[in-house]
């Protein structure tokens, strides 16, 4: 567990910590809320895969971030080598999904210290650099991996349905 102040907030300190399985349905209702203005409606297909954050936990590293009083501000998966999360990374490289914050929440630094634990558990583990994909109109987010450094790399964009195009970002570390 890590504690952090973002900028932006108030004096309450930002917890950073695996998620519980008492988190799981809160982290679903989290990410679903700060999807919804990119998915296709209640009906679209993919709310059920940003809601099972039970299978992220069993899968991959499901990472969250509270305020003092324990309330979910924001959450992002980090995929380790074998997880089915991974989908563009290489073998030297760390790769991270489904990175939400709360619309509560946004802009209050709690995004960018969820990107920042996703490059220091990537160094720890000696990678030599982080990819994640993302829609192409996640503008704000984009903003946030650019300050760290992220760079398009669209010759590994994909489309992991029809009609649904992904750019990929790369940072090196």
């Amino acid at each position: 567990m890590t504690r952090v102040r973002p900028s932006g907030t108030s004096d309450t300190d930002l917890v950073v910590r695996l998620a519980a399985p008492g988190d799981h349905d809160a982290v679903g209702d989290l990410v679903a809320s700060a999807y919804a203005e990119f998915l296709l409606g209640p009906d679209d297909p993919y709310l059920a895969r940003l809601r099972d954050s039970a299978a992220r936990a069993a899968q991959a590293e499901l990472w969250v971030a509270a305020d003092g009083d324990g309330e979910l501000l924001g959450t992002v998966t980090i995929c380790p080598d074998g997880s089915p999360w991974r989908e563009i990374a290489r073998p030297d490289e760390g790769e991270f999904r489904m990175l939400a914050v709360s619309p509560a929440a946004q802009g209050r630094g709690v995004g960018a210290r969820l990107v920042e634990l996703a490059l220091e558990r990537a160094r720890a583990e000696g990678r030599r650099g982080v990819v994640l994909s993302s829609l192409p109109q996640m503008s704000a987010a984009h903003r946030v991996y650019a300050r760290f450094g992220f760079l398009a790399v669209p010759e590994r964009d994909w489309q992991p349905a029809p009609g649904v195009a992904l750019r990929a970002f790369r940072v090196a570390l």
